[in-house]
């Protein structure tokens, strides 16, 4: 019997574990913190449940539209009390996660592992001592922290990473916000829906940078319409506190400050001091685990999931990372990955969407596509629901009409994207996609819409 060792328990490393298990191996887990990783406790699970908070109050934000009257003394949002939801849901989760594990047969150790050679790994436990682990094949699935920096170190008070934010007990009366990727877009948008004051420092010149242009640009325009304030092209310089003041200083001298602040600066791998190089696991310039598409590393046996490669850091990319990997070694029909059929989502109000070929790479001449966007405010039932903003647009290739990609901005844009990943998935026409029945009234009728708009008679 294969004795497979995983070093985490993240999504990669979890997942791995169930193919592992189901292929007959004998599987070994070394985790620090509780199954899940940082998905499950810091990162996804406790965010986005913060976030679905931030989503009533924004659907509440629009009632009176909908002819609902919510009192003279409006809707206010007990941060202490959501953060403590947050926290217990997150573990719940990994609990059931545990649960499933040692259902399966899969044994949790709690300590920290290293590599000593490519088929050995040495744990040590939490409770004391070590354990020598000889492996047929190991899986390094030690995901990713955030980044910070000399000058803007976290006090987990008022200066924070994502992963203090749930520690809050009370509401910031001003919360800046450094850092306009997904997670710093996020993290802002969920807490203006809050009603809390937000001043989001992007050192770019727009939010979102590395997501579709047209989405990143309605993003804003609704959060700047809701109260936001968008520091755009404003590089910050350095993060200090003076009592309950937090002051943000830009590299031109300008000054932020509020209550509050949250760095969102990024991710470094967690692979110092595993013995990767030691072991013959090449690394890139920044210290993430270089793989190949079935999680391959460089050293012979020794594969690697998660936000430790860099590769995409999805916990979905993860977990599919982990099982390629065991599909992989225990010679079970295995795909590559191809990162053009992953979809994922941004968490802000509006949602934002995409799988596939970007924009970005139809203007770079990467992919001849054609493009059609259609706007949700024409949706009958966006309508009803006294939603304006957002839209569905899809990318087709010109003479085949086969779908290559799309984006959705608006409610729910991560349940609204999933048939275009089908049709992305299986090379469907334009015309297969919008043949398909939608219900009436439906957001979901835009998509086929949108198809049916790339429709080239004769063809």
């Amino acid at each position: 019997m294969n004795h497979v060792v995983i070093i985490g328990g993240g999504p990669g490393g979890y997942e791995s574990a169930l193919v592992a298990a189901q292929l007959g191996a004998e599987v070994t887990v070394l985790d620090t913190d509780g199954v899940g990783g940082s998905a499950v406790l810091t990162d996804c699970v406790p965010s986005k449940t913060l976030i679905a908070t931030a989503e009533l109050m924004t659907e509440v934000a629009g009632s009176n539209e909908l002819g609902v009257d919510i009192g003279g003394d409006g809707v206010r949002v007990d941060l202490d009390q959501v953060n403590k939801r947050v926290k217990a849901l997150a573990i719940a989760q990994s609990a059931d996660i545990a649960d499933r594990l040692a259902r399966e047969g899969i044994k949790v150790l709690k300590g920290r592992g290293r590599l000593d050679g490519p088929s050995r790994v040495v744990a040590e436990l939490a409770d004391g001592g070590t354990r020598t682990l000889d492996a047929d094949a190991v899986l390094i699935a030690t995901g990713a922290s955030p980044r910070t920096l000399s000058s803007a170190q976290p006090d987990g008070e008022r200066i924070l990473t994502w992963e203090q934010v749930y520690d809050l007990t009370e509401t910031p009366s001003k919360l800046i916000v450094v850092g306009s990727g997904v997670t710093g877009a996020e993290f802002a948008s969920a807490y203006l829906a809050l009603g809390i004051e937000v001043v989001l420092v992007s050192s770019r010149d727009r939010v979102l940078p590395g997501e579709d242009a047209d989405a990143a640009h309605v993003l804003e325009e609704v959060s700047t319409r809701r109260g936001m304030t968008v520091m755009s092209k404003s590089r910050m310089e350095s993060v200090t506190r003076n009592g309950d003041t937090v002051t943000c200083t830009l590299t031109d001298g300008r000054t932020v400050t509020g209550s509050h602040c949250l760095l969102a600066l990024g991710s470094i791998p967690n692979t110092a001091d595993v013995g990767l190089e030691e072991s013959g696991v090449k690394l890139d310039g920044s210290g993430f685990v270089v793989v190949d598409r079935v999680s391959r590393t460089s050293a012979r046996g020794v594969y690697s999931a998660g936000d430790c490669t860099g590769v995409l850091m999805l916990a979905s990319v993860a977990a599919m990372q982990g099982r390629i990997a065991m599909w992989h070694f225990l010679g079970d029909a295995v795909t590559p990955l191809d990162l053009k059929m992953v979809s994922s989502n941004v968490f802000t109000a509006p949602e934002i969407a995409t799988v596939g070929w970007s924009q970005n790479a139809v203007d770079a001449g990467e992919i001849v596509a054609e493009v059609v966007r259609l706007e949700l405010s024409g949706n009958p039932r966006a309508k009803m629901q006294g939603v304006r903003d957002g839209f569905v647009k899809l990318f087709c290739r010109p003479g085949t009409g086969i779908i290559v990609g799309g984006v959705v901005v608006g409610p729910r844009a991560s349940e609204l994207i999933h048939p275009v990943s089908i049709a992305v998935h299986e090379s469907l026409t334009a015309d297969q996609l919008a043949h398909a029945f939608t219900v009436y009234p439906s957001m979901s009728g835009s998509v086929a819409e949108a198809a049916r708009r790339m429709h080239h008679p004769n063809n």
